[in-house]
């Protein structure tokens, strides 16, 4: 049998240990590719998170200015027009007209003739007021209790309303009010003449009548069962800077406070001391000038959820929105620059990815991926 020389084994295992030293290289060559390739693809989808995230989380303001006007706190309660004093007269008995000293829409006063009857019976007025109706003429025959005149004091009315048990207590006696009639376009100064505290309850609610005499001798066409409103005025401010409420935020120590843009263009947080209100404006005592700007934190009309909602602190940006001119706030510009990539046109083909899977023709194969996150801590203030 005949024995290989030695030199030829020496030659066989350094041979393949060539072959072992180029498969680590390509091996080495391989992982760094696949590196750079998990690197592209984190960088564009990072870029894609970042910039939708920015997109969806711009902080949007409201601009809001002040102004100097007058403002009032006030309570409103609506009723209807009553006499105060009326009388319709009849005959005490069977008699005769003899003389009809008025027509109607007469004025007249106390102790004026109005009628005079058969048998020396004069009716006369009982009270200042007017003529409302004459039912009678010289020389009628009237039966006792037949009507004759009807006399009604059309200067002084007055109007009662119900005060729910909610507002009772700022309500008082001698309390200056305005009284409005406004289908006859007619607004009078009064006082509460009397409430009623004999409660009646609707609703599961206590009721409390208030009565207001009204001097309408000055006005025109106004009648009773007008519709009225009593407007009682409790706090009021005049020439004082005056802001719609809705530009106010609120924080948690229930103080007030706008935002104002600052030379940078970024907003800051500013308290303000508030005075009157009336729901809708308040006075602005301390903390904004009339002809001023300031700002509050627009709603959002859509909630974040998932991942946006848990990086949105990490990605917003500002938005003023100024009827002028169009919205500030960042924005992305341009993809990211992948130049200083490597080129990997050049890349050897059928070899496998670490972890089972193939590049440059062939099968893919199974992968797995994980992730971590971090949500930052926020706080919130009550608006």
């Amino acid at each position: 049998m005949t024995e290989k020389p030695e030199n030829t084994k020496v030659e066989v295992e350094t041979e393949e240990k060539k072959k072992k030293k180029k498969g680590r290289k390509r091996k080495i060559i391989k992982r760094i590719i696949w590196t750079a390739v998990i690197l592209l693809v984190v960088g564009v989808a990072g870029w894609s998170v970042v910039s939708s995230l920015q997109a969806e989380y711009r902080v949007t303001y409201d601009p809001y200015t002040a102004t100097t006007g007058s403002i009032s706190n006030s309570l409103s309660f609506t009723g209807s027009m009553q006499l105060v004093d009326s009388a319709a007269y009849t005959a005490s008995a069977d008699s005769k007209v003899k003389e009809v000293y008025v027509a109607a829409g007469d004025k007249v006063k106390e102790g004026d003739k109005l009628v005079r009857l058969s048998g020396g019976e004069t009716i006369e007025a009982e009270f200042n007021g007017t003529v409302s109706s004459v039912e009678v003429a010289k020389g009628d025959e009237v039966k006792a209790g037949d009507s004759l005149v009807s006399v009604a004091d059309f200067d002084h009315m007055t109007v009662s309303v119900r005060v729910g048990e909610s507002n009772i207590s700022e309500v008082s006696v001698g309390q200056s009010c305005k009284v409005t009639v406004s289908s006859a376009n007619a607004s009078f100064e009064s006082v509460i003449d009397k409430i009623d505290y004999a409660s009646y309850s609707g609703n599961n609610v206590a009721y409390y009548t208030a009565k207001v005499n009204v001097d309408t001798s000055e006005a025109e066409n106004v009648w009773p069962g007008m519709q009225a409103t009593v407007t009682i005025t409790l706090d009021e401010a005049k020439d004082v800077t005056v802001l719609k409420m809705d530009a106010l935020s609120t924080a948690r120590n229930n103080t007030a406070y706008v935002y104002k843009e600052n030379e940078n263009g970024e907003m800051e947080e500013v308290a303000v001391t508030v005075g009157v209100s009336n729901g809708n404006y308040v006075e602005i005592k301390e903390g904004v000038t009339a002809g001023e700007t300031v700002y509050k934190v627009a709603e959002k009309k859509e909630e974040a959820t998932g991942l946006a909602a848990l990086f949105s602190g990490l990605f917003s940006n500002q938005r003023v929105n100024r009827p002028s001119r169009s919205g500030q706030g960042g924005s992305g510009s341009g993809m990211p620059d992948f130049s200083s990539m490597p080129d990997m046109s050049n890349m050897p083909s059928g070899g496998s990815f670490p972890g089972g899977g193939s590049f440059g023709g062939g099968s893919s194969g199974g992968s797995g991926s994980g992730s971590g996150s971090r949500s930052p801590g926020s706080g919130s203030r009550g608006n």
